[in-house]
C-alpha cells in the first residue's frame, strides 16, 4: 500500500467517524482518535459488504456511516454504564 493510500484511507476514515458522530446525539465518550478508528473500522467493513453485494458509490458510503454510528452508539453505551 502506497503512503498516498494510507492517507486518503485515513481522511476518509475520519470523515465517516465524524458524520457517524453526527447521526447520534450526545456521543461525548468518543475523542477525535477513537472517532478515525471507528470511522476506518467502518469503511472497511462497509467497502466489504458494498464491494461484494455490487452496491454503488453513495449506497456503500450510506452504510459505511451508519456502521459507524451503530458503533458510536455501542460505545457511548459501554462507557455510560460504566460510569
Amino acid at each position: 500500500m502506497t503512503p498516498s493510500g494510507i492517507i486518503s484511507g485515513i481522511l476518509v476514515g475520519l470523515i465517516i467517524g465524524a458524520l457517524g458522530r453526527l447521526v447520534v446525539r450526545n456521543s461525548e465518550p468518543v475523542g477525535c482518535l477513537l472517532t478515525l478508528v471507528i470511522g476506518v473500522v467502518a469503511g472497511g467493513i462497509g467497502a466489504a459488504i458494498g464491494g461484494s453485494q455490487g452496491w454503488g458509490f453513495w449506497l456503500t458510503f450510506g452504510l459505511q456511516v451508519l456502521l459507524a454510528a451503530v458503533i458510536v452508539t455501542l460505545f457511548t453505551f459501554l462507557v455510560r454504564g460504566r460510569r
